[in-house]
């Protein structure tokens, strides 16, 4: 047994589940030491922190 549709996919039926991928702002949090705005739960690049500990040493 092959795997073959047994009907035609309408274009709009194809279109409306290839209408799904969207791009997404991403997720921005302040960073609790300098306030400067970062993706969450990684380090911040601007003073090099994460959850209030010093893990980059930045200039």
């Amino acid at each position: 047994m092959s795997i073959c549709p047994k009907n035609k996919t309408s274009r709009a039926r194809r279109d409306k589940r290839r209408a799904q991928w969207k791009m997404t702002a991403p997720n921005l949090v302040k960073c609790s030491k300098c306030g400067e705005l970062m993706l969450p739960h990684r380090v911040c690049k601007a003073c090099g922190t994460y959850n209030k500990k010093e893990i980059i040493a930045v200039d």
